[in-house]
């Protein structure tokens, strides 16, 4: 299956974490902080630090580590603060 992440396609397997499929492509950086813009990406993979968060469809602080994969989602790296 195709997602989209920053307009480009990527390879997952049905059933994948979205922040698996996204380190498996070669994507290391999935936000960037409020205060310094540091680059972060996952950490725990298990939804308690939330340095995985991306937008997806349109729907900002959601947590790639905690979201399946589904055809054709539209994800963006999240830049700031979340709300």
């Amino acid at each position: 299956m195709v997602f989209q992440f920053e307009g480009e396609p990527v390879q997952a397997i049905e059933g994948q974490m979205l922040a698996t499929a996204l380190m498996a492509s070669g994507v290391t950086v999935f936000r960037s902080t409020p205060v310094s813009g540091a680059q972060r990406g996952p950490l725990c993979l298990m939804g308690v630090c939330f340095e995985c968060l991306v937008e997806i469809d349109g729907r900002p602080n959601q947590q790639a580590c905690m979201v399946a994969v589904r055809a054709g989602m539209q994800v963006r790296r999240q830049a700031g603060a979340r709300s």
